[in-house]
């Protein structure tokens, strides 16, 4: 029922492999795959991305034994792989102690099938752990088995690592070595940390623009990415920046969904991001449909085709993504809200907005007190994870507006019914709980804009006080190239004076946490239709450790 939460699917044998559960065989209704992309994402293999720069695959090699010519599978063979790591590699989950590693061998990513290309068998990968780049001095390694069933994609939970350390990995594939990515560990529990650079965005649909952002963002100093939803688009359109949709039209079923995946991961300026940091991802709707609730599609009404579709894209989406085997899907359900803990600095709690929320309703029906946007056992995980929190700064990573707006002039209203304002009551208890601990930020993705907003103790009084601030980023490339701003964004500054700033360029927002500060840059571009866009710092903000609130700087 919605606001029910489902249990989440049970953790497998103790494997370094993760892989979904097996399916049947998905059906082959995907549209042929696309030449020009597969040759794009090949070239960026072959460029072998060493965290957003090139690197020397021989040299690299042959420090560590992994040298092509030296492999036993070198010589050519019936049912040999050749390019498999088309879709790059990635890390994520970071703990004090560990890291999931992620890639998927892919060396026809759009194939019609959805299995990459890949022979319909389980094949063995190969990966290493190292502190150096050269991989001179391998720290840990393994072997993992993938298969079909995973759309041969690969996860490994390394455990047994420094705490607060980076890290370099890779995979290998018989004579085939994958790019090498970089990653770092997480401070110990409680202990004193200095300093915790991170960037959040969300929204990047691969027709409105090209993946620029990326690029420039795989060029900062971080220890972490956080992503806050939509990192495909379900839809068939083609867009205006050449780059078209596989397959052209809205996608359904788990083939269709894997080639989309496949389709944002083999850009280069994506898999250089993901090599570079950490990431921490949660999805918001476009990765299922748009304005999904639960069991519900926007404007639809419960079925059990919806439910399985669900589940194919969660499946998908689970297989395209560095989640630890507690986010297994388990059919329709996926336990993907947690928390990350960043020493005795920073506790960032993840959440789900999707699986259990209530239907949308009409604004006069938005106060019902029993509506929910978490579900129960979210929402209770949530407010004893804040109470009982340590940490100097307390973050909530989410996907939707959590700020009132009011988007009418004058005495009318006007509220977004997919956003917290539809579930008003759930929202003030959730702001109230925020009030009661150290250093609280929201961070918010969804809306294809900056905003910065003080969370006030009542919003419809402006003199009541501030008790948390809301960073909202804007998308990647979703709405096009944006502006500065809209004609309807004087209406939402004049209605709403709790929100501070509005821009609505595309980029990211960059943010170093100490113990006495919290700064927060919106790096934006001009323009995404076309490749090679600059970025510059639009805004800055500080937030001052003990006082909620911004102070803007010059």
């Amino acid at each position: 029922m919605p606001g029910t939460p489902r249990t989440p699917a049970p953790a497998p044998s103790p494997a370094l492999l993760t892989a979904a559960p097996a399916p049947a065989a998905p059906p082959a209704s995907a549209a042929p795959a696309s030449a020009s992309l597969a040759g794009e994402a090949a070239r960026a293999t072959r460029r072998q991305l060493l965290v957003g720069g090139a690197a020397t695959l021989g040299a690299v090699a042959l420090a560590s034994g992994w040298a092509p010519e030296a492999h036993a599978d070198a010589a050519p063979r019936p049912g040999r792989v050749a390019e498999p790591f088309t879709l790059g590699v990635a890390s994520g989950e970071p703990r004090h102690n560990g890291v999931v590693l992620w890639t998927r061998l892919a060396p026809d990513p759009l194939a019609e099938n959805g299995l990459g290309g890949m022979p319909d068998r389980r094949v063995e990968v190969e990966w290493q752990v190292s502190r150096d780049e050269d991989f001179r001095r391998i720290t840990t390694s393994g072997t993992v088995g993938t298969g079909p069933h995973a759309a041969h994609s690969v996860h490994v939970e390394v455990q047994g690592l420094r705490p607060g350390t980076p890290y370099y990995y890779r995979f290998r594939h018989g004579n085939e070595i994958s790019p090498v990515g970089r990653t770092r560990t997480t401070p110990a529990p409680n202990a004193r940390t200095d300093r915790f650079a991170f960037a959040f965005a969300s929204c990047q649909s691969y027709t409105s623009g090209h993946f620029t952002a990326h690029e420039h963002l795989a060029r900062e100093d971080l220890d972490l990415v956080v992503f806050l939803g939509d990192y495909i688009y379900e839809t068939g359109e083609a867009g205006g920046a050449g780059r078209p949709h596989v397959p052209a039209r809205e996608v359904q079923t788990l083939a269709e969904y894997r080639v989309r995946h496949a389709q944002y991961k083999a850009d280069a300026g994506l898999q250089a991001a993901h090599a570079a940091f950490p990431w921490a991802v949660v999805f918001d709707d476009h990765e299922l449909e748009n304005n999904w609730a639960d069991e519900t599609p926007y404007g639809g009404e419960p079925s059990e085709a919806f439910l399985q579709r669900r589940a194919d894209a969660l499946k998908a989406y689970y297989e395209h993504m560095p989640l630890r085997r507690s986010q297994i899907p388990a059919g329709p359900d996926m336990h993907l809200y947690r928390k990350l803990s960043f020493g005795n600095l920073v506790d960032v709690h993840l959440l789900d907005t999707r699986q259990y929320r209530d239907v949308q309703v009409a604004d006069s029906e938005r106060g019902d007190p029993s509506r929910t946007l978490l579900g129960a056992d979210q929402r209770a995980w949530l407010l004893n994870g804040l109470s009982s929190s340590r940490a100097r700064w307390n973050v909530l990573a989410q996907q939707v507006f959590f700020s009132q707006r009011d988007f009418a002039a004058g005495a009318a209203t006007d509220f977004s019914d997919d956003a917290w304002d539809n579930y008003r009551v759930e929202r003030d208890t959730v702001r109230d709980a925020l009030a009661r601990v150290r250093n609280p930020v929201v961070i918010t993705g969804d809306v294809h804009a900056n905003y910065v907003c003080d969370v006030k103790a009542d919003f419809d009084d402006p003199g009541s006080a501030t008790v948390a601030t809301e960073l909202v980023g804007t998308s990647f490339t979703s709405g096009g190239d944006g502006a500065e701003q809209n004609p309807g964004d004087a209406v939402q500054l004049r209605e709403n004076p709790h929100i501070r700033f509005v821009n609505r360029r595309r980029g990211y927002v960059r943010n170093v946490v100490t113990p006495t500060g919290w700064t927060a840059d919106y790096r934006t571009l001009d323009y995404v239709t076309d490749p090679g866009a600059p970025i510059t710092d639009r805004a800055r903000f500080v937030i001052d450790d003990g006082v909620p609130g911004v102070r803007p700087q010059a």
